[in-house]
């Protein structure tokens, strides 16, 4: 045996390598970003031509594009990456969805129907879920079908899973055709709170099944397990919220970080009730639901921007991900087909669901100022989509579990028959039985006065009745709340009225409006399209609005220099700002005197003086004194 030591073994090459590849170092992260561009570019698809998303939902054609790809990795034998598993779904492509819909919930709208939306959301599973599974467990004693194998509790599993309705197709119909608000918001808060609910069922179903015998006190014990699991995820998520608009209120020296500290507190809210085994839905939920109303008092317009774009684009991606794996996942997986079985969960999933809006509804009616009507329960039964959450769970059960691949094949066939019959179909349907519609877009300070003076009466009557509803508790945590709460967590605690925060939000509209009218589209403005002519013969009128629009912007701009900055601090803006504020101020007053015609609907272009009229003709001197400093302290707190 030869023991010589080469200085230069065989296998080492002697020359340096001009080119190499190591494509297993990078496999994992190139495939996940790969698949999130070509979600992407299905987005993008899909809205160059918008009249497709109109009638077909967006989801409906991620599944058909994941279909399309999946029939061609099956025409190649190449099976899709597993990247899909229980831990990558629950710790981080469920936190970005569940963050997206807790904070973009309309708060006013969701607490004054509270009641209702916890009804079906919490009874409403319940319900679906104990009575499927119950029918399937009776359906599992037909020999003919070959299910005899599994029991009740696997079938209440499999119904959980399936009970998680997920209506995104639904809520983009509604709020195109302007449903009414209470319909509005009962759908989205039961989407995202039975998504709570069922996730718990999953976690105590998954236990339960594995069990051989099932004891009475078992079922005390789930009872009490339900109770502590979501109430103790409330608890996390406003603790949670409190911390971190608590902590915004330092950062007026670092405004680079303020949307990193939100994204950290409601993903640490979400992994503390992880840790704890309790409902980290309701956790994160409520973490946004608290944190979203001080915590935007205290961050700069900027960093508000940034963490409402983020949080919708990780949202978005998260559950595009999803629907576009469940169509690549149907056509490469192996599935069990068990006819009977699939028929009958479609069957039961729909009988369930029209049962359970009937008599939940005819419970909480008469606790309802504005009851449901028949077509308002037809758009709740009918809008109870599965999405993207179900097909999670389903995907991500246990091996233990013996049959697995028949409830993946079920959950499927359920998704893809709802979103895709139900989800195409809503529209029509819902515009033909013509459901109670408003005007949520339209809003005026005047509305807004005459429902602050509602809520104040309603208040003040309940008190004098004794009787303590909505109002009262509205009227008494607002106390708290602007007395305690605001001076503890908001940097500037003094309380801001709600019109003039409207009026705030009324008038940045406006300029945003303008500016982008006159800027960007020039045929909006004639007498600017007419001027490039040399041949034109202006009118006197317009020379007169031409030199008073020159005049006002002719004032000093007080610096020119570039906005130099250290590495970790944001530039300074305020002199753009300024100009952009005098810019809008101008604009306004030259439009006013009609040189422009603007496509701004009449009843939405202005909500301060008419046309032509100014503060002098409306109040004294004295007043119009204290307005121009009220004006003044509001421009610079709003910018």
């Amino acid at each position: 045996k030869d023991n010589t030591i080469l200085a230069y073994p065989e296998d080492v090459p002697s020359n340096l390598p001009v080119f190499t590849m190591d494509y297993p170092r990078i496999q994992i992260p190139f495939e996940i970003t790969l698949w999130m561009l070509l979600a992407s570019f299905a987005k993008i698809g899909f809205h160059v031509y918008h009249k497709i998303t109109i009638w077909v939902p967006e989801s409906c054609l991620l599944i058909s594009i994941g279909l399309i790809v999946g029939a061609i990795m099956h025409s190649v034998l190449e099976e899709p990456p597993a990247v899909l598993s229980s831990n990558v779904f629950f710790l981080y492509m469920l936190p970005p969805i569940v963050l997206d819909s807790g904070y973009f919930m309309p708060t006013r709208l969701f607490f004054e129907n509270v009641g209702t939306v916890m009804w079906f959301a919490v009874v409403g599973t319940l319900w679906n879920s104990i009575g499927i599974g119950v029918s399937l467990f009776a359906i599992c004693h037909i020999e003919a079908f070959g299910v005899q194998d599994i029991n009740l509790q696997e079938n209440l599993l499999f119904a959980a899973i399936i009970s998680a309705v997920d209506p995104v197709a639904v809520l983009s119909v509604f709020e195109d055709i302007s449903v009414n608000e209470q319909l509005y918001i009962v759908v989205f808060g039961e989407c995202l709170f039975s998504d709570a609910v069922t996730v718990v069922l999953y976690s105590m179903f998954t236990f339960v099944a594995e069990m051989e015998v099932v004891e009475p006190e078992d079922v005390f014990l789930g009872v009490a397990r339900f109770l502590v699991v979501g109430l103790g995820g409330m608890g996390f998520g406003v603790l949670f919220g409190f911390v971190a608009a608590f902590t915004t209120r330092f950062t007026s020296k670092v405004r680079e970080i303020e949307p990193l500290l939100i994204f950290m507190f409601s993903y640490l809210a979400y992994l503390v009730a992880e840790l704890f085994a309790i409902s980290s839905i309701m956790a994160i939920v409520c973490c946004a639901l608290t944190m979203k109303y001080y915590v935007e008092e205290n961050v700069s317009q900027r960093s508000s921007t940034t963490i409402r774009h983020v949080v919708k684009m990780l949202g978005s991606i998260s559950e595009t991900l999803i629907f576009f794996f469940l169509g690549v996942v149907t056509i490469t997986t192996e599935h069990e087909w068990n006819w009977g079985y699939i028929l009958f969960t479609l069957l039961f999933t729909f009988l369930w669901r029209g049962l359970g809006v009937l008599v939940l509804t005819l419970i909480i009616n008469p606790f309802r100022t504005i009851p449901f009507n028949m077509k308002d329960q037809f758009g709740l039964a009918y809008g109870g989509l599965r999405g993207a959450i179900s097909f999670a769970l389903a995907f991500t059960l246990p091996d233990s579990i013996g049959r697995k691949q028949l409830f993946i094949t079920a959950t499927i066939a359920v998704i893809l028959f709802t979103v895709f019959l139900q989800g195409i179909s809503i529209r029509p349907l819902i515009e033909l039985i013509n459901v109670r519609r408003t005007n949520r877009d339209v809003e005026t300070i005047n509305v807004e006065i005459h429902s602050r003076l509602m809520e104040h009466t309603m208040a003040g009557i309940e008190d004098l009745c004794g009787q303590w509803s909505h109002f009262y508790w509205k009227d008494k945590f607002m106390k708290f709340n602007n007395r305690i709460l605001r001076r503890i967590l908001i940097r500037d605690s003094r309380a801001e009225s709600s019109i003039v925060a409207l009026y705030k939000k009324l008038e940045l509209q406006n300029a945003m409006e303008i500016l982008d009218t006159v800027s960007g589209d020039i045929s909006a403005a004639p007498s600017l399209k007419e001027s490039t002519n040399p041949k034109k013969t202006f009118m006197a009128e317009d020379l007169k609005n031409m030199h008073d629009l020159l005049s006002k912007n002719m004032y000093k701009i007080r610096q020119r220099t570039v906005a130099f900055t250290s590495k970790h601090a944001l530039p300074n803006d305020d002199q753009p700002r300024e100009i952009l504020i005098r810019r809008h101020a101008n604009i306004r007053r030259s439009l006013r005197h009609g040189s422009f015609q603007s496509t701004i609907p009449r009843s939405q272009k202005y909500f301060s003086l008419p046309t032509g009229q100014n503060l002098g003709s409306k109040y004294p001197s004295v007043r119009r004194r204290y307005a121009g400093k009220l004006l003044k302290l509001n421009l610079q707190t709003q910018f």
